[in-house]
């Protein structure tokens, strides 16, 4: 039997929702160190650990209007149980990295941070599809959101100039480059499903509150996942979004193809064909 060799490993696995929050950090933090320290223990001769973080774990900073851009140098402030265990698996990368360079070796990490992730296959944005063809858009809070997306293809695009170009340690950023409002997303899913008709309930934060709440409570009875849970509160509550891509762009070479007209575009011909919608 020959021995497996990996050149890159990426590490793209993880769980965004979980009915104890405990199961986050069992997951996403100790999965990770279960991981690395396999590949470490196994003697892999690893030229890049790409690890895709998210940008949920810098939680809501720079809140105040005018919005500006999230950067690297800020101090992450996660405010869901899955940004939490996602920032902790970084901050445990940065240790585990230090402990062995007293060794006199090296793990070769790159992270990467996407926002919001869309494309087919993806379910959660899924949902709002599905509830538009329903004949309803839900949004939240009446306070300006500037949110921003990511098609799927240019986080596959960035993990492949990671794998080239990233370098120990550093973190990027991954967004299309522009910032939305939250009724953006919402007119293009209706045009690509022909315009049906519908009603756009605009509903407070209170009574947001109170439905995830009550999600998360039904969820810990019936022992099912819900989507209307506390983290989902927190993601929706936030204003800002906005992150700055620069670092990727000169570092990495990064440069975001898919625009979030066409990134809808493709992602409902392909909830169509696959018989989705």
């Amino acid at each position: 039997m020959k021995d497996c060799m990996f050149d890159y490993v990426i590490h793209a696995a993880g769980v965004t929702k979980c009915l104890n929050k405990e199961d986050f950090r069992r997951i996403n933090t100790e999965g990770t160190q279960h991981l690395v320290r396999a590949l470490v223990d196994l003697q892999m001769p690893l030229k890049r650990f790409v690890y895709i973080s998210s940008l949920s774990i810098m939680g809501a900073i720079r809140e105040e209007q005018p919005y500006t851009e999230i950067l690297e140098s800020d101090t992450p402030q996660p405010n869901t149980a899955y940004g939490k265990s996602k920032l902790e698996a970084e901050q445990w990368l940065d240790s585990f990295n230090e402990e062995l360079k007293k060794q006199g070796k090296e793990f070769p990490y790159t992270i990467l941070r996407p926002t919001g992730v869309y494309g087919p296959r993806e379910r959660d944005y899924f949902m709002m599809a599905k509830s538009i063809q329903a004949h309803t858009d839900f949004a939240v809070g009446f306070k300006q959101q500037d949110i921003t997306f990511v098609y799927v293809a240019d986080v596959v695009q960035a993990v492949f100039l990671a794998m080239e170009k990233g370098k120990t340690g550093r973190r990027y950023f991954l967004s299309d480059g522009e910032v939305y409002q939250s009724s953006t997303f919402s007119n293009l899913i209706r045009h690509e499903l022909d315009n049906p008709w519908w009603i756009r309930i605009t509903a407070p934060l209170w009574l947001l509150r109170i439905i995830t709440f009550c999600g998360e409570y039904v969820g810990h009875l019936t022992g099912k996942v819900t989507a209307l849970n506390n983290d989902k509160y927190n993601i929706m509550r936030q204003r800002n979004w906005r992150c700055d891509i620069n670092p990727a762009r000169k570092e990495l070479g990064y440069e975001p193809k898919v625009k979030l007209e066409e990134g809808v575009h493709r992602s409902i011909k392909w909830y169509k064909e696959n018989k989705w919608l």
